[in-house]
């Protein structure tokens, strides 16, 4: 045991977690896992969207992120865009403030640095950025493990994520998309190392279907209204997606495939009761999964996965399933090819549900050689991670308790 542990070194975890995306939760339950595991003397509490969630979900003392409760919402009324203005000035101290108390914040996986869905530059973007500069002026180390990013269009947006990654003390990415993303902005990313996903290192359940048995088709769905640049188109990409997807589901059932919609945001439960009342079969059911871990367990038990969301895709790679990635962004065609399923990627914003029949009878037909692929590959992912937290260890934790003396002095 290092010397950091001895002295119980102060670990923050930030993100948009506890609040209702399962991917972000599941990020956390992997950094949290490597943390129980190699420092387990580190105390640990969080800066996130949902503290009541995370707390009771995971034990440790979390803060909300944002003072204004509503941030989230649309501010229409004067009232409420005060309140919008005034939380951000608050959260720039309480941020800071929370930065101060610790000697290591982490920024858990996740598209932290992307606009691949809609979102504002002074929503997670501005948190982040005071993340990153509030730890450089107090010494504490921030790290961006192994996160997500992209081309960002905004110019707003684009600063202020270029910002928080330069700021940052240490930044890995989960794909070589993700690291020319920010080289492009101007970062030097000579140091920062390329990872497999944090979620790759949770847990694998057992398959559930029993043998001989045909399992259900998973599909996993979600909100989709384009990228952070189709504001304008958003009502449209919409209806075009969910009209694609439920001709796709209707087809399934008349074929007489049972078939489990997932989701993997609780924003997507619009999509799957739009696909429910348009297609009125016992045959098709919705899945209440609230984790990774049950999100994993139904796909293990899948004859084949349809995955939307980034972190659904993950998951079903994970346990083997045989998976078609309806893709809304480069890292989802990423990591695919990385898991030797690059011919399995459709368009989610213009699904055409003749063309993605036609591919998921191929893969299919490949199920049994994909099966074995994805499990070649999988071994390659673990080792990966086991690089990661390896890399971290040393990065975050070096073996002196010079830095933490200094902080309990001031």
């Amino acid at each position: 045991m290092t010397s950091a542990n001895r002295t119980g070194v102060r670990v923050g975890v930030c993100g948009v977690l506890g609040s209702g995306n399962l991917g972000n939760d599941g990020s956390l339950e992997a950094l949290l896992g490597y943390l129980r595991a190699e420092h387990p003397e580190a105390a640990v509490d969080a800066l996130c969207g949902g503290p009541e969630v995370v707390t009771a979900r995971y034990g440790i003392p979390a803060t909300r992120l944002h003072w204004n409760r509503g941030e989230y919402r649309t501010a229409s009324r004067a009232g409420a865009i005060a309140a919008k203005g005034l939380g951000k000035l608050v959260d720039a101290f309480r941020v800071a403030a929370w930065v101060r108390r610790h000697d290591v914040v982490i920024v858990p996986g996740a598209g932290v640095l992307e606009t691949t869905l809609p979102l504002r530059a002074w929503g997670f973007p501005y948190s982040m950025f005071l993340l990153c500069a509030t730890g450089r002026l107090f010494g504490t180390r921030v790290a961006l493990v192994g996160v997500g990013a992209d081309a960002i269009g905004h110019r707003p947006t684009r600063a202020l994520v270029r910002w928080s990654a330069r700021l940052a003390a240490y930044r890995s990415y989960r794909d070589t998309v993700s690291r020319d993303a920010i080289r492009a902005m101007g970062v030097d990313t000579a140091r920062d190392g390329v990872y497999s996903d944090l979620v790759f290192s949770l847990p694998t359940p057992r398959a559930g279907a029993p043998e001989g048995d045909r399992g259900p088709v998973c599909v996993g769905v979600m909100a989709y209204y384009g990228s952070n640049d189709d504001r304008a188109r958003a009502e449209e990409i919409n209806r075009r997606y969910l009209d694609g997807m439920t001709r796709f589901v209707r087809t399934l059932v008349e074929a007489g495939r049972p078939v489990r919609l997932l989701v993997g945001d609780e924003l997507d439960m619009t999509a799957v009761d739009a696909i429910l009342d348009a297609v009125d079969s016992p045959l098709v059911t919705a899945s209440r999964a609230s984790s990774l871990a049950d999100l994993m367990k139904e796909m293990a038990a899948a004859d084949a996965v349809v995955a939307a969301r980034y972190h659904n895709l993950i998951c079903a790679l994970k346990v083997g399933t045989p998976t078609l990635a309806l893709s809304y962004a480069a890292k989802s065609d990423a990591l695919m090819a990385q898991m030797g399923l690059g011919a399995y990627c459709h368009p989610a914003r213009e699904v055409d549900a003749d063309r993605l029949l036609e591919q998921f009878r191929a893969l299919e037909n490949r199920s049994a050689e994909l099966r074995r692929t994805l499990t070649e590959q999988n071994q390659v992912a673990a080792r990966c991670l086991e690089d990661q937290f390896t890399e971290l260890t040393a990065a975050l934790f070096p073996a002196t308790d010079h830095t933490h003396v200094l902080r309990e002095a001031r």
